[in-house]
C-alpha cells in the first residue's frame, strides 16, 4: 500500500522506515528541509537502536523516500500525521499548532476514500473537531495513537503490544466509513495482527483518552514509587526492597516500580500536565487533579539528588568536580527533552560545582542547549579527578560495565550517589565508596 507520513521527528521518521520495513511504499512529509535532507540520504537525525538499519534498507530499496512538498502526499491510501503536540508556552495545555497545520496542509491533496490516521498524542475531543475538516474531502479521520518506548520504537512500531483505531462512530459503533477505514488500517498493520497483537476499533475519544490514560498511568506508577522512597528516607526503609516485595503482587507488578530522580523526555511530563488541563476544560479537573501531585513529587526527586551531592561533599560545592554519568533522559536515547540527568547537571553548575557531563549517544544534544557545561566522551577521561559521581541515565557503560575499583583508580573522590538505583551498593561500599542511593539507607 502506498502510505504518506506527515511529520518526521521522532515519532514520524520511525514510523516512515517501519512501514517501509513491512513492505509499504511510504513518503515521509516535513518542513524541516535539514532533516527531510538527511533522511533522504539514509542518515538518521537521532540516535534509535535499529532506525538506521531499516532507514538504509527502505532508501536502497526504493520504497521509503522524503520530501517537504505536501503534494507528494497524493496518492497515498493512508496518511498519517505524526506531528509534535508540545506544551504551550506559558500553561499545561497542549499546543495544536502543529497538528491544525499539517491537517490544514494535506486536505488539498486527499482524494475521495481516502484514509488520514492520526498518530500524534492530543486532548481528547481532537479528533471530533478536526474530522469535518477531513470529511469535506471525501477522506475518513481515524485515531490511531502511537505507543512508542524511545529505545524500543522500532521493535514497538514493526511488533506493538496493541493497536488502537479511533474511527467515525453513532450509538457505540461505527459508522461505515469508519468500519471501511477500520479494515484498511487492518491491512496496513498486517503483519503485526497476523502475529496475534490486539486490533482494538472504538469511538474517537476513547482511542484519544487511550494514549494519555496510559501516560498517566506509568506516571503515577513511578511517582508513587518515589513518594515511598521520600518515606524511606525519614524511616531508614529501603524503597528497592520494599519495590521488590510489592512487586511480587501480580496485582501491581515489578515494572516502573524503580525509585530514583524520576521520569523525563518529551512524552510523559507534558502529556500529564496537558491531560489535567484538559480536564478543567470539560469541567472534570477534580477527576485528575492526583496528576498535579504525581508531577510535584518527580520534580522534588531532582532537587532530593542535588541535596544527596552537596550533604556528601559537606556542603560546599564549590570548584567541587562533579562527574554526571548521563545526559539523556533515558538510555538507548539521545533524547534530552526535560531530562532529569541534565536538570540535575545544572543545578549542580549553578551551586558554583565543575560539572563534567559523559553520555553514550546525547553529548552533542546536551551541548547544544547547556553549552556552560563540561562534556567528554570518553567515560573514564570524565572520571578523571572527580570529588564525588553521580548516575542519574542507567546506562549499561556505568550500571553493569563500570566496576567500583576501576572508577576508584580515576577518581580523586570516592563519593557516588546512585540517582538511578541501579548500582549494587554493597560491591561499592566494599571498594571503600561512600555510597548514597535514593530512598536507600
Amino acid at each position: 500500500m502506498r502510505l504518506s507520513v506527515i511529520g518526521c521527528g521522532y515519532l514520524g521518521a520511525v514510523h516512515a522506515a517501519a512501514m517501509a520495513s513491512i513492505g509499504h511504499e511510504v513518503v515521509g512529509i516535513d518542513v524541516d528541509e535539514r532533516k527531510v535532507a538527511a533522511l533522504s540520504k539514509g542518515e538518521a537525525p537521532f540516535f534509535e537502536p535499529g532506525l538506521q538499519e531499516i532507514l538504509t534498507e527502505g532508501i536502497a530499496s526504493g520504497r521509503l523516500s522524503f520530501t517537504t512538498d505536501m503534494s507528494a502526499a497524493a496518492g497515498a491510501k493512508v496518511h498519517f500525521v505524526g506531528v509534535g503536540t508540545p506544551q504551550q508556552a506559558g500553561g499545561y495545555a497542549a499546543d495544536l499548532t502543529y497538528v491544525d497545520a499539517a491537517i490544514d496542509g494535506l486536505v488539498p491533496h486527499l482524494a475521495p476514500g481516502d484514509i488520514v490516521a492520526g498518530k500524534s498524542t492530543v486532548p481528547v475531543g481532537t479528533a471530533e473537531r478536526l474530522a469535518p475538516r477531513v470529511s469535506a474531502a471525501g477522506a475518513t479521520l481515524v485515531w490511531n495513537p502511537e505507543f512508542l518506548r524511545e529505545g524500543w520504537a522500532v521493535q514497538d512500531t514493526v511488533d506493538p503490544d496493541r493497536l488502537v483505531a479511533g474511527v467515525p462512530s453513532e450509538d457505540g459503533a461505527p459508522t461505515a466509513d469508519g468500519a471501511t477505514a477500520a479494515d484498511v488500517l487492518r491491512e496496513v498493520y498486517h503483519p503485526s495482527i497476523g502475529k496475534g497483537t490486539p486490533f482494538i476499533v472504538t469511538d474517537y475519544a476513547t482511542a484519544e483518552l487511550v494514549k494519555v490514560s496510559a501516560n498517566a498511568f506509568l506516571a503515577t506508577k513511578i511517582s508513587f514509587i518515589n513518594a515511598m522512597a521520600e518515606i524511606a528516607e525519614v524511616t531508614g526503609a529501603d524503597v528497592t526492597t520494599l519495590a521488590d516485595a510489592i512487586g511480587h503482587d501480580a496485582r501491581i507488578g515489578r515494572r516502573f516500580l524503580g525509585a530514583g530522580i524520576g521520569f523525563g523526555g518529551g512524552c510523559l511530563p507534558k502529556d500529564i500536565r496537558a491531560f489535567s488541563a484538559r480536564a478543567e476544560e470539560l469541567g472534570r479537573g477534580e477527576s485528575v487533579a492526583f496528576l498535579r501531585e504525581i508531577d510535584a513529587i518527580n520534580l522534588r526527586r531532582r532537587d532530593r539528588a542535588v541535596d544527596l551531592v552537596s550533604t556528601a561533599l559537606g556542603g560546599a560545592l564549590f570548584k567541587k568536580n562533579i562527574t554526571v554519568l548521563g545526559a539523556a533522559f533515558k538510555p538507548h536515547s539521545d533524547d534530552i527533552r526535560d531530562s532529569p540527568a541534565l536538570d540535575v547537571a545544572v543545578r549542580l553548575h549553578g551551586l558554583g560545582a565543575w560539572v563534567t557531563i559523559t553520555d553514550p549517544a546525547a553529548i552533542e544534544n546536551a551541548r547544544r542547549i547547556h553549552p556552560q557545561l563540561n562534556y567528554v566522551e570518553d567515560r573514564d577521561e570524565a572520571l578523571r579527578e572527580a570529588d564525588a559521581v553521580i548516575v542519574v541515565t542507567e546506562w549499561d557503560e556505568y550500571r553493569r560495565q563500570l566496576t567500583p575499583e576501576h572508577a576508584a583508580s580515576l577518581t580523586r573522590g570516592r563519593i557516588v550517589i546512585d540517582g538511578r538505583n541501579c548500582l549494587d551498593a554493597a560491591a561499592w561500599r566494599a571498594a571503600g565508596w561512600t555510597y548514597h542511593g535514593m530512598g536507600r539507607p
